[in-house]
Parts: structure tokens; C-alpha cells; sequence
């Protein structure tokens, strides 16, 4: 197991980063071990306002901006405009298809007749929506290892914001471990899910870039 802590102050352009396609079958996470990852890290002295997750085995440490938050509660309050105050989370464990990814995930909206599994934990296969907003030092990880990951647990849409080029990309039709439509839309295009689980249209107008 690896720690990474985000400090970087500098970054590239995230849209559009190609991906190497994984070799093997994704693998089912071990609970047991996922566990011991987690109790591990309460144990730990983690700076306040900063986000912390399991992305293959490997902690990320990621500082939570004043632009970070505000694009996720703008999308979270434009969530609770369909969805129940308990179908829509933010920051909350939630284990995924792969080696050993337990992820945090910025917004997260549950299906109806969503149920925890025997841990009491929200299950991966009640999640319909996905938005993650890019932090330096871990954009290639939500191009690469959740896209990969939310598409194999077939999440019906994910969103990327991404305030350093202000720009969306959003994902739907998981099909084979992989999203069959990828769009890009530049902040202040609404974000159409009306023919989506989701059934809403995302205004992006306010999103701040950074």
C-alpha cells in the first residue's frame, strides 16, 4: 500500500487524457482487507479539509478548495431537486469493482429502493450518478481507474467537472467496462440527463474555475 499526498501546485490540461485499456478482468474488492485500510486511516492524523480514499490499493490525501466544494454543492442542490436528502451523498466510502477501490466520490446519487449491504455500508449497485470535481495531482485517476471502475459497476452517468479549463465530460451507456458516450460540454451548457436514471437537466452557469 502506497500514500499520496496531493501538494503539487502545478497541473496539465486533464480533458481528453488517453488511457491505456487494463490488461485483466477487474478484480472484486476484499472487504476484509479494504476494512483494515480504512481503520488504519482513522487512526491516522489526517490534516483537516482534506478528502481521503482508496484508489487501487493506493491513499489519496486531497486538500478540499473553496472552488471544489462550491461546484459540488451547486450540483448536489440541483440533485435535490428530484432526489430524496438520502439518495444524494457526498464524501462517503463506497466500494467498487477493482483491486481494492474504496472511493469517496464528490457527489453520489442512490436509486430508489436503495439498501446497505451486511456491513451497512451503501452498495455500488444503487449508484446512478457519479460527479467528481478535478483536484491537481489526482485527475488521472478519475479519467482513468473510477471511469473504469464506474463503468464496470455499470453507474449510469458519471461527471467530470473540471475548473482549471472549465469544461464537463460526461459519461453515460456503460456497456463492457466501458462508457459507449463520452461528451464534452464547456461550463455554462446545461448537462442533459432528462434521458438518463437521473431525469434532470444540470445547469453549469455558476460552476467556478480556478
Amino acid at each position: 500500500m502506497t500514500i499520496t499526498e496531493e501538494r503539487t501546485a502545478t497541473t496539465v490540461e486533464t480533458d481528453g487524457i488517453e488511457m491505456d485499456e487494463p490488461s485483466e478482468q477487474p478484480l472484486e474488492p476484499s472487504p476484509n482487507t479494504l476494512d483494515t485500510l480504512f481503520e488504519w486511516l482513522e487512526r491516522m492524523p489526517v490534516p483537516e479539509g482534506y478528502k481521503v480514499e482508496i484508489v487501487e490499493g493506493t491513499v489519496y490525501m486531497s486538500p478540499q478548495r473553496g472552488t471544489h466544494w462550491e461546484t459540488i454543492a451547486d450540483i448536489y442542490e440541483q440533485l435535490r431537486t428530484r432526489y430524496p436528502r438520502k439518495r444524494v451523498l457526498s464524501d462517503v466510502r463506497i466500494d467498487f469493482p477493482g483491486q481494492l477501490n474504496g472511493f469517496a466520490c464528490d457527489v453520489v446519487a442512490l436509486a430508489e429502493g436503495w439498501t446497505k449491504d451486511a456491513q451497512g455500508r451503501y452498495r455500488h449497485q444503487d449508484v446512478e450518478f457519479v460527479a467528481e470535481v478535478i483536484s491537481k495531482g489526482t485527475a488521472m485517476n478519475d479519467y482513468g481507474t473510477k471511469k473504469t471502475a464506474f463503468a464496470t459497476a455499470e453507474v449510469p452517468v458519471y461527471v467530470i467537472a473540471d475548473p482549471y479549463i472549465g469544461r464537463c465530460r460526461v459519461f453515460t451507456d456503460p456497456q463492457g467496462g466501458e462508457y459507449k458516450s463520452d461528451l464534452r460540454l464547456a461550463y455554462g451548457k446545461p448537462i442533459d440527463l432528462t434521458g438518463t436514471a437521473v431525469g434532470i437537466t444540470i445547469t453549469t452557469d455558476e460552476f467556478p474555475k480556478d
